[in-house]
This record gives C-alpha cells, sequence and structure tokens, in this order.
C-alpha cells in the first residue's frame, strides 16, 4: 500500500465545509474529484459517505487517498479514477474521453469509479458502419480488420473518419467498490448507453460481423464510467433488438420534447432504425408525419405501419428535389420540425429547405457536418432552429422501449430486421 495526501483536481470538493462539521464525518475527507461529478447524479453527500466508508478513506488534518498499485497484487483498494473517465486519457493531455484520440483500455488497471464488462456484441452506429462498408467494398474481413486497426490505435471503437462510435451489450465482470450506479451485480446482462466513442475496449477477436443490422460478434471488455449511462438487457425483447434500439435509445424521447399535436413532422431517412422510431413518436403525439425515404423496402414498411399521412421516394443528398417532393406531398406547405435521420453525409440542406420559417431542424445522424447546416441555412436565408442530436435523454432506454412495446406492428418489423 502507498498512501499520500491528494487533491484530485484544483480545489477542495463543495462539500468539505458540511462534512466538516462534525467529527462523524471527518474520516471521509479522502474523496476525490470523483464525488463532484457524482454527487451531481443525485445522492450528494450521502453519496458520498457512503462510499468513502466503502473505500475506507480517512484523514484528520489534511486529506489521504489510498491508493494501490494496480500491478503489484497486493491486498489494498484501487485507485479512485474520475467520474468522467480522464484518468483513461492518454492523449491530448486535459481531453475528456470522447474527444481524446487515445484512451487507455488496460482493464487490468482497475480503478474503485468504473464498472467492466464482457461485451459479446457491438452495435456500431449506421454511419460509422456505412463508412466501413464503403472503404471496404463490403467485405466483411476488411470491416473487421477496420474495427481492430481502431481499436489498437486509439483504445476505444472511435471511428476516425465519421467520429462516431456505438454501444455494446454483454455481461458484468467487475464492479468498483466507488461505482454510483446501484442494483446491478456481476453476471447482469447489460448495454452500455454511452458511446464507444468515449467507451475504452479491450477487443481480443472479432468474431463474426453481421452487415444486416450493423452489429459485430467479439471477444472484449468495456470500461464504463461512473458518468455514463448503462442498462440491464430487457428480459421480454429479442436481445439484438434491444441491442439495436439501446442505441437509439435517445431518438423518441428527443422527438417526444419537441413535436406537439397538429404540427407538420418530415423525417428525412424515415424508415431507418431511428426515423422509424421518431416516426411512430410523433404519430402517437397527433403529429402529421411525411417520410422521406429512398431505400424501396423501407418506403414499403412506413407505406404498412400507417405512421406517415405520406411517404416520398426521394434522395435526400439533392436537396431541391427534395423540397419540391416534399412540398408535393404537402399541397406547399412546409414542416413545422424536420428530423435527419440520412446516415450518409451531404444532406443537411434538404432539411433546412423544407422547414418553414422558425421552424425546428433536428440532426439525429452522426454523419451530419454542422458547419454545412449552420453555413448551409445562413447562405439560402432560412431562419430556422438547429437542433444537434442528443443521444441521452433521461429515462431515454425506458422510453423507447415502452414505444415499441406499444406498438405491435412497428415491434414486428424492427424484430424482423434486427432479431
Amino acid at each position: 500500500m502507498i498512501s499520500r495526501s491528494v487533491w484530485i483536481g484544483n480545489s477542495p470538493p463543495w462539500y468539505l465545509p458540511e462534512m466538516k462539521r462534525s467529527a462523524s464525518t471527518r474520516p471521509l475527507l479522502g474523496v476525490a474529484r470523483f464525488f463532484d461529478t457524482a454527487s451531481c447524479m443525485g445522492g450528494g453527500t450521502e453519496r458520498v459517505k457512503r462510499t468513502a466508508r466503502a473505500l475506507k478513506v480517512y484523514s484528520s488534518s489534511e486529506l489521504t487517498v489510498k491508493l494501490r498499485r494496480p500491478q503489484d497484487g497486493r491486498k489494498g483498494h484501487p485507485m479512485i479514477g474520475d467520474a468522467l473517465g480522464t484518468h483513461r486519457v492518454i492523449e491530448p493531455t486535459g481531453s475528456l474521453p470522447q474527444p481524446a484520440w487515445r484512451v487507455d483500455n488496460d482493464v487490468s488497471r482497475r480503478f474503485a469509479s468504473e464498472l467492466h464488462v464482457e461485451v459479446e456484441t457491438l452495435n456500431i452506429d449506421a454511419a460509422s458502419f456505412r463508412q466501413m462498408e464503403e472503404a471496404s467494398g463490403g467485405a466483411t474481413g476488411d470491416v473487421a480488420a477496420q474495427i481492430a486497426a481502431t481499436v489498437a490505435a486509439r483504445g476505444k471503437q472511435h471511428n476516425p473518419v465519421t467520429g462516431s462510435g456505438g454501444m455494446a451489450i454483454g455481461r458484468v465482470a467487475w464492479i468498483g467498490e466507488a461505482y454510483p450506479q446501484s442494483g446491478l451485480a456481476v453476471g447482469d446482462r447489460v448495454a452500455t448507453l454511452a458511446s464507444l466513442s468515449l467507451t475504452p475496449l479491450a477487443l481480443r477477436r472479432v468474431v463474426a460481423v453481421r452487415h444486416a443490422s450493423a452489429q459485430v460478434d467479439v471477444e472484449a471488455t468495456a470500461i464504463v464510467f461512473a458518468s455514463a449511462p448503462i442498462a440491464r438487457v430487457a428480459a421480454d425483447l429479442p436481445e439484438r433488438l434491444a441491442l439495436a434500439l439501446y442505441d437509439v435509445a435517445g431518438a423518441a424521447p428527443q422527438a417526444a420534447r419537441i413535436v406537439g399535436p397538429g404540427d407538420l413532422v418530415v423525417v428525412l431517412g424515415a424508415g431507418g432504425k431511428s426515423g422509424l422510431l421518431i416516426a411512430a413518436e410523433a404519430h402517437r403525439r397527433g403529429a402529421r408525419v411525411v417520410g422521406v425515404e429512398s431505400h424501396a423496402p423501407f418506403a414499403e414498411d412506413l407505406v404498412k405501419l400507417g405512421l406517415c399521412v405520406a411517404v416520398v421516394a426521394a434522395d435526400a443528398r439533392d436537396p431541391v428535389a427534395t423540397r419540391e417532393a416534399v412540398l408535393g406531398a404537402t399541397s406547399g406547405r412546409e414542416a413545422d420540425v424536420v428530423f435527419s435521420c440520412v446516415n450518409v453525409a451531404g444532406v443537411e440542406l434538404s432539411a433546412v429547405l423544407v422547414a418553414r420559417p422558425r421552424g425546428k431542424v433536428y440532426f439525429f445522424a452522426m454523419s451530419t457536418s454542422f458547419a454545412a447546416a449552420a453555413l448551409g441555412a445562413e447562405g439560402v436565408g432560412r431562419d430556422v432552429d438547429l437542433f444537434i442530436g442528443n443521444g441521452y435523454a433521461q429515462g431515454h432506454a425506458d422510453h423507447t422501449l415502452d414505444l415499441v412495446r406499444q406498438s405491435p406492428d412497428l415491434r414486428a418489423t424492427l424484430t424482423r430486421r434486427y432479431a
């Protein structure tokens, strides 16, 4: 064991004055910046006290954090680490894990604020998977090789071209003593709800590449940070379907926030995974939905589901033709809300051009160029509100699974595709 006095961060945590009021809290002061972040996720000082007791952290006049060298094998507590995962960043210095070029994926180094998952399947986000397919000419071996090369270079599945990742499913292998999530146990089947673009991944082998669902079976271990959302896998849905839904779980609840009854909603890429969920959410909220879908089988699914007042066949990479097709289906009315769910680049202006003045345009696809969207809207003189898609929303996993459970036809369509 080594023991040293340390602040992890630039200043004492905000809760110290409160904790110094009584002798009973004095032994709990050796908690580092991890707890500043953990407290904002709920639990506050009580969370700090519980975890500090579990770690047997003590102090008198100064803070003492007891650390164990991860390689020495002696008894003792692991290092605490940071809830945001900054302790795993290798380069550049000072970065958070998502924008970092490289992170530490050494799972033999255990930090008390982490949870480790034995991963069975990666769900690669649509933009990233399509880019890898195009780069490899659709060859399965090349896609697997690209994934292996990315993880070897960066310590995570963070596509250097699209900047996106995906998520994973597997079993809990280890839970650190300071990990704040409650209710999980070793052996539980879980889905990581934070992007693979920030999740350290120790990849041992790619087992299979499933092109139809953009899923990759692997042997790997993922490191989940304390601030990253995670969910126990739903028992009533096929696992591969649940995995696909978790990957875009933010889509439906984000739509629920900005769509109202009577709105005219246009969804570009409406036949895809996120597009279907957004169309279903908008439909159940009383909106009139127009789906734009260039892939004929997906367009047929949209028609059969009855979620849209019109389904338009158009290539969203052609903004003028897309606008003409949409306005032809809406008797010239421009959309109150537009969602762009197309997993290719160059569709930003199609979304902008079909929106009414001061309408809302929500870019959910990771292939979006936000510079192209902002500068393009300026260039064509369109005063619209642009939204950056956020894959996380409070309760997003439950919201999305419940939407699918309550829509038998939608569930059947998604099961056929992904399960």
